[in-house]
């Protein structure tokens, strides 16, 4: 080969190589963000039994949260307890598929709750096989070390993760224009997480929700699954082993089958 040739294939090469380990490598610069991460760590703590909030009926656990914005990328990261094993380690994960997953399946007039997802993605729902369709990427959820994972450094802020989550604890955010992103929380029972979801978007000012699939709670988590497995609304979700079917209720976080249409 030679060297014109050798110098032609290099240039082809680096133009058609994968650029997304580049991408990854930095946030992005001017990223519009809802919410930052001292603003979530904070209200996440104030909103967890552990951290001094009140129960929400579940495990009581410490929780991560995370934060994406309209573009499904990554705004923050935060957990509840002092370290970063304080909470489930599988958790983090699970919270910013969450928020993805709220984020993705909102729109600017009508919000849809993670938790509004579970019953259609059963066998034989109009949802089924959603949780499958879009895979999370592990290069971004594993990327950098354990040690910076829940703080303003995680490796995950400023890039999309990605993941689909069908059970409760991820909800779209909406400020005074529109939806401006979502957010997941996950680490205990999923009932639980709805309910500690609930309470940190209303404290963030950012439950300014036009409309959902719960007709009066907008998109409240709904519990009207049957004994034979059913969702007569088709937005159903499971009730846990806990009282957070009551919490919902009482935080207007949720809504039992006799009031859904």
């Amino acid at each position: 080969m030679s060297k014109r040739t050798a110098i032609a294939a290099g240039i082809l090469a680096a133009a058609f190589a994968p650029q997304g380990g580049i991408a990854q490598d930095q946030p992005r610069a001017g990223m519009s963000c809802p919410v930052d991460h001292d603003q979530l760590a904070d209200i996440l703590k104030k909103s967890v039994k552990p951290g001094g909030g009140p129960s929400n009926g579940g495990l009581d656990n410490n929780e991560w949260a995370a934060v994406v914005n309209r573009q499904g990328v990554v705004c923050a990261v935060a957990y509840s307890g002092s370290k970063v094993d304080d909470q489930w380690l599988g958790s983090r994960a699970i919270a910013a598929e969450k928020a993805n997953t709220a984020n993705a399946f909102s729109l600017k007039n009508k919000a849809m709750a993670t938790a509004n997802l579970y019953a259609g993605a059963q066998p034989g729902g109009f949802l089924f096989g959603a949780a499958l369709s879009n895979p999370p990427s592990p290069e971004i959820l594993y990327a950098g070390t354990p040690d910076e994972f829940g703080t303003a450094h995680d490796p995950m802020v400023g890039k999309p993760v990605g993941g689909v989550i069908v059970f409760g604890g991820g909800l779209a955010l909406y400020d005074g224009n529109g939806i401006a992103g979502a957010l997941g929380v996950s680490g205990d029972s999923s009932c639980a997480d709805h309910n500690v979801a609930w309470r940190v978007r209303h404290f963030l000012g950012l439950d300014h929700v036009p409309a959902g699939v719960s007709p009066n709670m907008k998109d409240a988590i709904i519990y009207d699954i049957g004994p034979d497995g059913k969702s007569p609304s088709g937005f159903g979700h499971p009730k846990c082993d806990g009282k957070e079917d009551q919490i919902a209720v009482d935080l207007g976080a949720g809504v039992s089958g006799n009031v859904v249409r």
